[in-house]
């Protein structure tokens, strides 16, 4: 990601003052405009400031404020007259020429010949930052915190935040910047269980001139996500970051909905069995689920049109599942023939809603138009206003999809998502949007014994595991790799290897061999499982309609 003059500028000066204040204290300028020189004997020009020194300036009509001087080429103009300095202004990038006698060193100034930055006469300045500048870009009108790191994100920086933070490469580090979600160049941590990285940019300029290039003289480099709790220039990462980036996803209400209708718990003597319409059924995760939670499954419909997924459903919950393939070919009536449902649930595939596929096609084109089908059956399947009785339902979708896109399927819904990421009660990250009605959606996840917290648990026997977790899971026979140096995860023999189904399974929580029907071979098996869901996140958000349906 290119930077602007004026970020550049933002940064820089985030080098040398603590986040506070940024203003001028009165309208008069307020620090000595006498010629100042260097530590290392690099002194202004003759007429007192240089370009690339960082200063405040004045122009009539308005209050002092920071700029950078530049030169007149990067302007497009006319060069500056006798006595003028061509100033960028910090925040919106404009250029002015403004007198020397209207222009104040900021007491800051970065020397390209020794690539060091000074502070003079501190004493005489006020903190000039403060908590609501974008962390990535420097502007001043910020639309929420940074979720990692302490500072701000401008609205422009949020979309692009939520579009991209858990956008992952095939080697299952994030695509872009920690901080910035951009960089033209990024340093990938070195920790096993971490698949962060940082832009050369932001390290530069935030932690310290340098940065980069001592982060790649070390081997492995931890990142500051990775290091101990403390500051790194201005990078100071939140204790409780955990929480405020489960915070910034929920509470991304560019809209804001009513509260969804809550039914009371039904009575245990009066509870049915539950009736379901699963869409996009994939391998009959739900279906799976409720029976490990013991629920009474009265019939469930599914639509499904991979044949591969059909034979696993079938064979695995030997035909109790009623397969209606393509999800278009369902009518009005085949609902009210097939219905009342107490639960719809669906994922439609991702690939054009994902940014991580270049040729995605958004919601309204491609496979991305199968949300409205989901939605269409949805509004079909929901109770009339005089029925009274308990109605659920969820969509599943990805974490990595244009912020539009993720706001139109809101507004459709009529209802926020809640991110949750499987990695809290796996072993493997699957980050994924839920929108639902189901109780306690976004309450904390809780591992119960039953789960698998650690790769080796996944493990069969005589293999050992090189990681504590695995990236995302996808696909792709190469996201089975893991590090920048892609090792596979699994020592067998003195030998590295990949892991097998039986252990993949298990990682996503299914039983052992679940996807081994008609002679599949590996690479099969593993598209099925990619395409799935975590059995255990789905078992958290199943688990509270046990106050509603029959059980055994």
């Amino acid at each position: 990601m290119q930077y602007s003059t004026s970020q550049l500028m933002f940064h820089a000066l985030c080098l040398a003052f603590p986040l506070s204040i940024f203003l001028p204290l009165s309208p008069s300028f307020p620090f000595s405009l006498a010629p100042q020189s260097l530590a290392c004997g690099v002194g202004p020009g003759p007429l007192g400031f240089d370009i690339g020194e960082l200063v405040w300036g004045k122009i009539k009509g308005f209050s002092w404020w920071p700029g950078i001087v530049v030169t007149w080429r990067a302007t497009g103009k006319r060069q500056a007259t006798h006595g003028m300095r061509w100033l960028q202004w910090f925040g919106d990038g404009k250029f002015s020429e403004v007198s020397i006698e209207e222009v104040g060193s900021t007491t800051l100034r970065h020397c390209f010949g020794c690539e060091k930055c000074f502070r003079l006469n501190s004493s005489s300045i006020s903190y000039l930052f403060r908590a609501d500048f974008c962390l990535s870009c420097g502007k001043t009108r910020v639309a929420t915190f940074h979720p990692l790191f302490e500072g701000g994100l401008c609205q422009a920086c949020k979309d692009v935040y939520l579009e991209i933070s858990y956008m992952y490469d095939d080697d299952g580090y994030q695509s872009y910047c920690t901080v910035c979600c951009g960089g033209r160049e990024v340093l990938l941590c070195g920790n096993a269980n971490c698949c962060r990285c940082f832009c050369v940019d932001c390290l530069d300029i935030l932690v310290g001139a340098g940065a980069s290039n001592s982060a790649r003289n070390l081997d492995p480099w931890r990142c500051f996500m990775c290091q101990p709790l403390q500051t790194y220039g201005v990078l100071k990462r939140r204790h409780d970051w955990s929480m405020k980036l489960q915070e910034f996803f929920v509470n991304d209400n560019g809209q804001e909905f009513e509260s969804p209708k809550i039914y009371r718990a039904v009575p245990a003597e009066q509870r049915r069995p539950i009736r379901v319409l699963s869409l996009f059924d994939g391998i009959a995760t739900g279906y799976l689920v409720l029976r490990d939670l013991g629920f009474k499954v009265d019939h469930y419909i599914a639509s499904e049109v991979c044949e591969d997924s059909i034979s696993v459903g079938v064979v695995r919950h030997e035909g109790r599942i009623q397969y209606v393939h393509d999800v278009r070919n369902i009518s009005r009536k085949n609902i009210e023939e097939w219905g009342p449902f107490d639960l719809v649930i669906g994922g439609s595939p991702c690939n054009d809603l994902s940014i991580v596929n270049p040729a995605r096609k958004g919601l309204y084109e491609g496979t991305g138009r199968l949300f409205f089908e989901f939605y269409r059956l949805l509004s079909e399947a929901k109770p009339k206003e005089a029925e009274d009785r308990p109605f659920f339902w969820m969509f599943e979708n990805v974490v990595a999809m244009g912020v539009n896109d993720k706001r139109d399927i809101s507004r459709f819904l009529e209802c926020n998502p809640v991110m949750i990421d499987a990695i809290e009660v796996s072993a493997a990250h699957r980050a994924r949007y839920f929108w639902g009605n189901l109780p306690g959606m976004n309450r904390p996840r809780c591992a119960s014994g039953m789960d698998k917290l650690e790769l080796q648990d996944c493990l069969d026997h005589g293999r050992v595991a090189k990681f504590g977790k695995v990236r995302t899971i996808t696909t792709r026979s190469n996201s089975i790799k893991q590090g920048k140096d892609q090792h596979f995860p699994v020592m067998m023999n003195g030998k590295e290897d990949i892991l097998w189904c039986t252990e993949l399974e298990r990682i996503f929580g299914f039983p052992v061999h679940y996807t081994d029907v008609s002679n599949m071979g590996r690479g099969a098996r593993q598209k099925l499982l990619g395409r799935s869901w975590s059995v255990p996140v789905i078992r958290h958000l199943f688990a509270p309609l046990k106050d509603y349906f029959a059980c055994e």
